[in-house]
């Protein structure tokens, strides 16, 4: 009899922890919508999605393609889009400033030393010739960039600087990165700061050479975007995000090694980047030097205080603004207290 009741007890708990269960299992995922360019560094959100850590922190994500970083400000700002792909420029602390509410949440792109992907171009011609011997010789010459107030025009004036010239003592023309390799050929512009894979692309052609990498140690060129509201209205889900984000930046940092893409598990981390890019040449990724992204989301604050003051000096910013207008370190370092640092792979 007692046996009994103590079935009966066990079957009826039982019931009852099934049913509790039971919702939990089956909870919505949250909505997450993210902004991206389709460029390599865009690799982190594509292996999130492919290795599950999306789905393991119950987040349901929409990649949404846009055609430039700027573009991306403004529906971020609205709370049309949560988390966006941008960039260290003039034109985030101007937004800031407009009163468009993002913030700067982690690393996505930055050159440590031998990951500088985006290294000072010379037209080969004018290096085969003797014009240009050193960065002094570039002086007057006509380079190509991406557009005003970008990263790169700072760490242009950082070259510069070291060879006692100033950002003013060179012509801008305002190309758009894969435009810029064509630009070469036609000598439309004799230097440039490129990114990859161009940057491989113009060497494999024969239009530029490599005249300067590590320019500019330590720069924060890309970063992780978050809305105002995503952080305000579902500050839960944005940590269960970088938790994501951050294991899968972990995944991209094993398989890149010493500037190389020559780490572990990189022919799989080479095939999501040709998916999600359209590159189609995996021998381009024997060249390439890899972008940083630190594994713990670390952004290099310092770095953006040195490209503010660039930006201000030449009159990109519409009003005086501060680093820590744009950055909230908080939800990197929340995710790695649940992660712990980082430790590189054994290959």
């Amino acid at each position: 009899m007692f046996l009994g009741k103590m079935i009966g007890a066990s079957l009826v708990l039982g019931i009852l922890a099934a049913s509790s269960v039971v919702p939990a299992l089956a909870e919505e995922a949250d909505e997450v919508k993210v902004a991206i360019n389709n460029v390599v560094s865009d690799v982190v959100f594509h292996l999130a999605a492919e290795r599950g850590f999306f789905a393991e922190q119950n987040l349901n994500v929409t990649l949404i393609s846009f055609d430039s970083g700027p573009k991306m400000i403004a529906p971020l700002g609205a709370g049309q889009i949560d988390v966006g792909a941008g960039a260290s420029s003039a034109g985030l602390y101007n937004a800031v400033a407009r009163g468009i509410n993002v913030k700067v949440v982690a690393d996505k792109g930055s050159t440590p030393r031998s990951y500088d992907y985006m290294p000072l171009l010379v037209r080969k011609a004018l290096v085969d010739n003797g014009t240009v011997k050193t960065v002094a010789d570039l002086k007057g010459m006509k380079f190509g960039e991406v557009g005003p107030g970008a990263a790169t025009n700072a760490k242009l004036s950082h070259i510069l600087g070291g060879a006692g010239l100033t950002y003013k003592d060179v012509t801008h023309n305002y190309i758009n990165y894969p435009q810029q390799i064509a630009a070469f050929t036609t000598g439309a512009i004799d230097a440039a700061i490129t990114t990859e894979p161009s940057v491989t692309q113009a060497i494999n052609t024969g239009v530029a050479v490599k005249f300067m990498a590590d320019g500019y140690q330590d720069q924060q060129v890309a970063v992780l975007l978050y809305g105002g509201d995503f952080i305000a209205k579902r500050p839960a889900v944005a940590e269960r995000f970088m938790i994501a984000y951050l294991k899968a930046a972990r995944v991209y940092n094993d398989a890149t090694a010493g500037g190389k893409f020559a780490g572990k598990g990189v022919d799989q981390v080479i095939q999501t980047i040709m998916k999600s890019t359209g590159l189609k040449d995996p021998e381009l990724f024997q060249k390439m030097v890899p972008n940083g992204i630190d594994p713990d989301g670390r952004v290099n604050v310092k770095s953006m205080a040195d490209d503010l003051k660039f930006f201000a000096d030449n009159g990109y910013l519409e009003r005086p603004a501060k680093v820590a207008d744009v950055v909230d370190a908080s939800f990197a370092e929340k995710a790695v207290q649940k992660l712990g640092p980082y430790k590189p792979a054994e290959n």
